[in-house]
């Protein structure tokens, strides 16, 4: 395998343009996306991607609603000659919650019985099967850009960007938009006259359900449905890592978010924002308490590596996808990465902080 460049390692991540060809062609490229709408309102917001094969079950869905006597979930506009016009968006065909799922309350149930039963009819098995499913309730947002909030945290009769929320790993399915956070401990120390980096990296378990063995940030998980941000990130120092409350809190830096659109190598479609934080390892401490521990078997173990080999490893494609995008914006934002020494800089730069296409779906 040859050697992976900085601009590579993001085709790799972000390998999604939606109704054009991708950085790198798929197969996937010739399916027609279907935009999913929160309900049936020409200025409804879009919050979501359909494959054909989830407009298709989508389809089976209702029909079945139809048997049992039940009211259908999905408002199929599908037909070539009867769009429904939506507001700044090219007519075309589009899928929505019908009107009566009028409360985010209403839409979690909906779906959460949905993805239940495709779960246990292992119908999308690579995806939600009972050895994929996670058990972890991610949010969903009417503006992906805008405040998480959360019926738990808001005043009464207050709006909400929250619209609902659903398991984990059936987002894919629905194309929605999903959110995590990302943080590298590292140190800077003088060698040889010059500044240097080493970065603390992980190998994921060889029993994780996503990219097992393949090396990460030093810590990262996904942000579940009404836990702020930060929390997350703390929550996720001790579980994964074995770093203290109180370290985290002091010493942790939120420093920006890259975003990126993400397609499985089965087509599966993962749009997702990571909320980026570091940890420097101050000089004048005892550094014990910042070497990270595996603590919840997600992680077999951890390594303090220098610049040099973590872009070894980069470019041998080791990383999680997203990991590396990560990393490559820490040495951005450390001087390691120039201008100056990277012809695809700009190109980089702008590549880490996508926006899904969101205008086109």
């Amino acid at each position: 395998m040859p050697e992976l460049s900085f601009l590579d390692l993001i085709d790799v991540c972000d390998n999604v343009r939606v109704h054009q060809p991708s950085p790198v062609p798929s197969q996937f490229d010739l399916e027609r996306l279907v935009p999913l709408y929160l309900s049936e309102s020409t200025d409804s917001p879009v919050i979501g991607l359909l494959r054909p094969v989830i407009i298709d079950q989508l389809k089976l869905e209702n029909e079945r609603s139809r048997e049992i006597d039940q009211e259908s979930l999905w408002a199929l506009n599908l037909d070539e000659s009867n769009y429904v016009p939506r507001r700044n968006r090219a007519t075309g065909p589009s899928v929505s919650f019908h009107d009566w799922l009028d409360t985010h309350d209403k839409r979690t149930a909906a779906i959460k019985e949905l993805c239940e039963r495709w779960r246990d009819t292992l119908l999308f098995e690579d995806v939600c099967g009972p050895k994929k499913w996670r058990n972890e309730l991610y949010p969903v947002y009417a503006d992906p850009f805008g405040l998480h909030d959360h019926p738990t945290t808001a005043a009464p009769g207050e709006a909400l960007n929250f619209v609902f929320e659903m398991e984990r790993s059936a987002c894919a399915l629905l194309g929605v938009i999903t959110y995590g956070v990302h943080m590298s401990i590292y140190e800077e120390f003088e060698a040889d006259g010059e500044r240097a980096l080493r970065v603390w990296v992980p190998t994921r378990s060889r029993t994780k359900q996503t990219f097992p063995g393949l090396l990460d940030n030093t810590v990262a998980g996904g942000i579940p449905s009404g836990m702020p941000i930060f929390e997350s990130m703390v929550k996720e120092c001790m579980e994964e890592a074995s770093i203290a409350d109180h370290i985290v809190r002091k010493y942790a830096r939120t420093v920006g978010a890259i975003s990126y659109f993400f397609r499985t190598s089965n087509g599966w479609l993962q749009p997702e924002v990571e909320y980026v934080y570091d940890i420097l390892i101050p000089p004048d401490v005892d550094s014990t308490p910042f070497e990270p521990r595996p603590l919840d078997g997600e992680v077999e173990s951890f390594e303090l590596l220098t610049l040099v080999e973590v872009i070894q490893k980069m470019r041998a494609g080791l990383f999680k996808p997203n990991c590396a995008l990560v990393l490559i914006d820490l040495f951005i934002r450390l001087g390691y990465l120039t201008p100056e020494n990277e012809p695809d800089y700009m190109k980089i730069i702008t590549r880490l902080h996508g926006t899904f296409d969101l205008e086109r779906w």
